[in-house]
């Protein structure tokens, strides 16, 4: 994986900030790694030991250089919901950002858990409440499949497990306010935001990375209606470059899929 991934607008706009200046040399330098081997990387003076190059590589350009968890508050010490928290990247981003943040992380699967206790510790990340639980909609625990990488998912079918789930409704009811509500739970998302739907009021900015998966209701519409029934204003960003669509139904880097995109959901007042 080298910098020919990327389309040469993706390559002019990231040349244009410091973040995306960074990001550009991290795939130049790392670029040529193997995949699914366990390596530690560096990034703006962080170490990541990550169980997968690729993903992380697109994760640093995702969150440090494109920004998608950015979000406005008003309060000096906000309260974040990092659900799907994987290794550690976001949260990375978020204390940085909000360094009085009160920040609780979700994840669901053992083994990434565990490079996300590593990389919180060799980078003196504090404050950070861990739940090494799945986000879903009912305490009994949920079978998820896949391998190390970016997490595992209900739908997979690949390596399942069972994994103790807290339901996030009851931990939001908890909150007085919550200024962001990170969900990149791997297909869960639609079942989760459904269930949740009455106890959104707090929430003041979400982030949810919606996927589809080949076999079953894509159900986006339903999403988008508990967020508008809710009072949120949002925004869809799909860059997926599918040549052909209306042949090639498959998502390039996840054949199990349709269809991914990133929701960014947000109260105008």
């Amino acid at each position: 994986m080298t910098l020919k991934n990327f389309p040469f607008r993706d390559i002019t706009r990231l040349l244009q900030t410091p973040n995306g200046r960074k990001t550009l040399a991290v795939f130049m330098h790392y670029g040529s790694l193997p995949r699914h081997t366990k390596q530690a990387l560096t990034f703006g003076g962080y170490t990541f030991t990550v169980p997968d190059t690729f993903s992380f590589l697109y994760q640093i350009k995702e969150i440090f250089a494109d920004e998608i968890y950015a979000f406005k508050t008003n309060s000096p010490a906000p309260v974040i919901f990092d659900c799907g928290a994987n290794i550690g990247t976001s949260i990375v981003y978020f204390r940085q950002q909000h360094p009085a943040a009160r920040i609780v992380a979700f994840e669901a699967d053992p083994g990434i858990a565990q490079y996300l206790h590593d990389n919180l510790r060799q980078n003196h990340l504090q404050g950070v409440e861990v739940i090494e639980k799945a986000v879903w909609t009912d305490e009994n625990g949920i079978s998820l499949g896949g391998t190390e990488a970016d997490g595992g998912s209900v739908f997979s079918t690949e390596a399942t497990r069972l994994v103790p789930s807290i339901r996030l409704r009851d931990w939001l009811l908890r909150e007085p306010r919550i200024d962001m509500l990170k969900m990149d739970i791997e297909g869960a998302e639609l079942a989760v935001l459904a269930d949740c739907a009455d106890a959104l009021t707090n929430v003041r900015a979400m982030f949810v990375e919606f996927h589809a998966y080949i076999g079953h209701p894509q159900g986006l519409s339903r999403l988008l209606n508990v967020l508008e029934t809710s009072g949120f204003r949002y925004y869809i960003d799909t860059s997926q470059y599918r040549k052909s669509p209306l042949v090639n139904h498959r998502y390039r880097n996840n054949g199990e899929m349709d269809l991914q995109l990133n929701i960014f959901a947000y109260r105008d007042r």
